[in-house]
C-alpha cells in the first residue's frame, strides 16, 4: 500500500472521527469496522480477525496483512481484556506503534469482540466502558447478550448499540459458542435481527451457534471439529434483507480448506484466537488446523518454537499451582502474568514467535481469499462524500412485532462462559 499515493490519503481524511481526534497526524490505517466489513462483503471475502492475547501477535498479523495487501481485524474480547497481555487501555497503542513500525500502509480495524452483557449491571457499566475504548481509537465492537434469551438478548444488545456511534462497526450474537449440540436457528436470528431493525439498529454481522468451539478440540472428549456450514446458509440468506452477513468464531482447530468455503454460506468474518495463542507458547500442533495437540494428558511444548522451554515449564508450574489440567484451556490465563517477560524475551525468540505468526495469518488470509482487500477498504471509503459510515439502511419491522410473547424460545445460558 502506497502511503503517499492519494487513496491513502483520501482514507487517513475519511477514519472514524474517533480515530481522527486520537491519532490524527499519525498516516495509520486505522478504519471503522463497517468499511472493513462492507468490502468483504462487497468482495466475497472472509477477513481475519485475530484475537491479539499478546501484542506479539499484533505485530505478526500486521506484517501479514501488509505482505498481501489485505485488510484485517484485530480484536480482544472482553473476558480477555482481563487476563491478557493486551487490555482495551494498551491495544490501539501496540497496534499503531508496531504499524508505524512498518511504514504504516496496513489497512485494520480494531474490533471489541464478545463485549458480554449478562445483566443490568453489565449494561450500565458497558455505556461507560465502551466510549472509553472508542475515545483510544477501537473501531468495532461485538455485543454479546447471547447468554439471555431471545427477548433479553435482543433488549440488551439494542441498549447498548444505542450507545455505540453509527460510524462503528458492530456485531451481535444470538446462540451461545460452545460446540456440537445447540444450533442458532433462522427463527431466532430473524426475531433478534429483525427487532434490532425495528428499534433502528444496524448491525454488520451476526455471530452464531453453529457447531464451532472456542479453544482446543479435545478428540478423547468426544470434541471435532463440526461447523455445519448448510445451517449457518439457512440463516445467512434469511437475514440477508437486513444487510447483515455472519462471523464466524471458534476457528482454530478448522481445516484451511473448509474455511475457504465460508464465504459460500454468508460467512464475511473468520475469528482465530486460540491458533495464535498456541503459536506464542510453542505448542505441538496439528499442521493443518492449528488444532493443539497433547499426549498423555498433557499439551506438547516443542523447544524450537514460540516462548522458552525454561518459562514453558514455570507456565506449567503456575497452572498446577491453579489446579488446572495440563490440557486446561485456562493456560490461556498465564498470558497476563507471564506477559511482560514474553514481551521482554531476546530478539530471536520474539522474532520466531512473530514470523510464525505472520505464516500463520498468511495461510488464513489466502484461505480467506483476502488478498487485496486494503484497496477494496479504499475504494468503499473513497465511495462516500465525508468520513461518516454509518449504514444506509431502511427499518422494515415494527417494534409491535417483537415482545416476549413473540421470542422463539426462553432458553438461557448454563451458567459458564463461552465468550473466548
Amino acid at each position: 500500500m502506497n502511503v503517499e499515493g492519494a487513496a491513502y490519503g483520501e482514507m487517513l481524511r475519511k477514519r472514524p472521527l474517533n480515530v481522527q481526534a486520537a491519532y490524527g497526524g499519525e498516516p495509520v490505517g486505522l478504519v471503522s469496522g463497517r468499511d472493513v466489513f462492507g468490502a468483504a462483503k462487497r468482495v466475497g471475502a472472509i477477513m481475519l480477525a485475530a484475537n491479539a492475547r499478546n501484542p506479539l501477535t499484533i505485530k505478526g498479523v500486521l506484517r501479514a496483512a501488509k505482505k498481501l495487501d489485505a485488510a484485517v481485524v484485530l480484536e480482544l474480547a472482553k473476558s480477555e481484556s482481563t487476563y491478557c497481555a493486551s487490555t482495551y487501555e494498551n491495544m490501539v497503542e501496540y497496534a499503531v506503534r508496531y504499524s508505524a513500525e512498518l511504514g504504516h500502509g496496513v489497512i485494520f480495524a480494531l474490533h471489541m469482540d464478545h463485549y458480554a452483557v449478562k445483566s443490568d449491571e453489565d449494561l450500565l457499566r458497558a455505556i461507560s466502558q465502551i466510549r472509553m475504548a472508542m475515545e483510544k481509537g477501537w473501531t468495532s465492537v461485538a455485543i454479546d447478550a447471547s447468554h439471555s434469551p431471545d427477548w433479553e438478548n435482543l433488549c440488551f444488545t439494542r441498549d447498548v448499540a444505542m450507545h455505540v456511534p453509527p460510524y462503528i462497526g458492530l456485531e451481535v450474537e444470538v446462540g451461545e459458542i460452545k460446540g456440537a449440540g445447540e444450533v442458532s436457528t433462522p427463527e431466532e436470528a430473524l426475531f433478534f435481527v429483525g427487532g434490532l431493525n425495528a428499534w433502528g439498529v444496524f448491525p454488520d454481522l451476526l455471530a452464531i451457534s453453529n457447531g464451532s468451539l472456542h479453544g482446543t478440540y479435545d478428540p478423547s472428549m468426544g470434541q471435532v471439529e463440526g461447523i455445519d456450514l448448510e445451517a449457518t446458509k439457512a440463516i445467512a440468506e434469511a437475514i440477508a434483507p437486513y444487510g447483515v452477513s455472519i462471523a464466524q468464531h471458534g476457528i482454530s482447530g478448522t481445516p484451511l480448506d473448509k474455511c475457504g468455503r465460508f464465504s459460500h454460506y454468508g460467512i464475511n468474518k473468520g475469528n482465530v484466537a486460540t491458533l495464535f495463542q498456541n503459536v506464542l507458547f510453542g505448542l505441538k500442533m496439528d499442521p493443518e488446523t492449528g488444532n493443539a495437540l497433547t499426549e498423555g494428558g498433557s499439551y506438547v511444548k516443542e523447544a524450537d518454537r514460540g516462548v522458552p522451554a525454561e518459562l514453558w515449564e514455570r507456565i506449567v508450574a503456575w497452572a498446577d499451582g491453579k489446579g488446572y489440567s495440563r490440557k486446561s484451556g485456562d493456560y490461556k490465563k498465564a498470558n497476563r502474568p507471564f506477559g511482560d517477560e514474553i514481551l521482554a524475551l531476546p530478539r530471536p525468540v520474539q522474532d520466531r514467535i512473530v514470523d510464525e505468526t505472520q505464516a500463520w495469518a498468511e495461510r488464513f488470509i489466502r484461505a480467506f481469499r483476502a488478498e487485496g482487500t486494503a484497496d477494496a477498504v479504499l475504494e468503499l471509503m473513497s465511495a462516500r462524500r465525508d468520513h461518516n459510515c454509518a449504514p444506509e439502511r431502511t427499518i422494515l419491522r415494527s417494534r409491535s412485532e417483537f415482545s416476549p410473547e413473540t421470542a422463539p424460545d426462553s432458553r438461557r445460558g448454563d451458567g459458564n462462559d463461552y465468550s473466548d
